[in-house]
């Protein structure tokens, strides 16, 4: 392949808004990834997920025939709501080409989009997100009030050993949020709060790991988390685990893997793929002091997709900090 390769993550990126918030077609993955938890006027209590994929499939120097049919890129999105209130979730998937502009990414201020679920940056760390299928709506307003949190060290968040499995990885991390969401026919206004993620990369993964437990979590107090940790194939806790935590400040900390424990306290079967899935862990970080019970809202948070499922949802939290709760 040569010159034609596809770039990898390494050491003294230079992260650059509000271009970075665009596509990096040099990476071979990349995602855009919103989660939020928000209300209506009326008390009701909704998570949801809406995330836009870029999987390349030919290597950014390639010298390709001219064809619409021949892309460069996958392009996909899964868009979840969890109605805490009555315990219900709702997930769907698209899959695009985009030979025909039905998908794609950086089109001016439209981040990425495939057919009507689109992400549109109204601002230098402001967007608009909006999804619709037959039976829900989403249409909402994201701003932060900080600027993006990078997480790693020297712009690399190191996945697994060796040079380039990692990732360039920031987040928004506490998005006002508001808009609306019609359901089953009902429009409903919203308020809440979102975390965004934006990750890109060539090879995070080693042939030795085989998944990861992720967590954002926000704190009444201003405070933030996010952590992880990856499975490794003997079920062993990978040594790069690692996390970031914000301060109410803005200010952040490494969390490394000796400074953390993540432990799972119960589990529940997906009816549907049979897969078995933690849904409350026990978070301690003895270096902050902190302590604290992360739980689903409920359990049936399965995004039962082809040609991959995965467990995310909304999840509450409590426990101490220092001796406060």
């Amino acid at each position: 392949m040569g010159h034609a390769q596809w770039k990898a993550a390494l050491p003294g990126w230079n992260y650059e808004f509000p271009k970075d918030h665009g596509s990096h077609p040099d990476f071979k993955t990349e995602w855009w990834y919103f989660t939020g938890n928000v209300r209506t006027q009326e008390g009701l209590e909704f998570g949801y997920q809406l995330t836009f994929f870029r999987q390349g499939i030919i290597e950014p120097e390639a010298v390709i025939p001219k064809s619409r049919f021949i892309q460069r890129d996958i392009k996909f999105a899964h868009f979840a709501v969890s109605d805490v209130s009555s315990k219900r979730f709702r997930h769907f998937q698209k899959l695009s080409r985009g030979a025909y502009g039905e998908a794609g990414f950086d089109d001016g201020d439209r981040l990425a989009w495939i057919e009507n679920w689109s992400c549109e940056r109204t601002g230098e760390h402001s967007f608009r997100l909006r999804a619709a299928v037959t039976s829900i709506a989403l249409d909402l307003l994201l701003e932060s009030p900080r600027a993006p949190v990078i997480h790693g060290n020297n712009g690399v968040s190191q996945k697994a050993e060796g040079s380039g499995r990692a990732s360039h990885y920031y987040s928004l991390t506490r998005m006002k949020t508001k808009g609306s969401i019609e359901i089953d026919g009902r429009q409903h206004l919203l308020t809440g709060e979102t975390w965004f993620d934006h990750e890109w990369a060539t090879n995070q993964l080693a042939a030795n790991q085989t998944g990861w437990d992720w967590f954002s979590l926000q704190f009444e107090n201003g405070s933030e988390l996010m952590i992880f940790q990856i499975r490794a194939k003997d079920a062993t806790r990978d040594s790069f685990s690692s996390g970031t935590w914000i301060a109410p400040d803005g200010s952040t900390q490494k969390i490394h893997f000796a400074d953390f424990s993540l432990e799972p306290t119960e589990w529940w079967t997906s009816p549907k793929t049979k897969g078995c899935y933690p849904i409350a862990w026990k978070i301690s970080i003895p270096t902050l002091e902190l302590s604290c019970t992360a739980r689903a809202r409920f359990p049936e948070q399965e995004l039962a997709a082809e040609p991959f499922s995965y467990w995310e949802g909304a999840v509450a939290a409590e426990g101490q900090l220092g001796n406060s709760p």
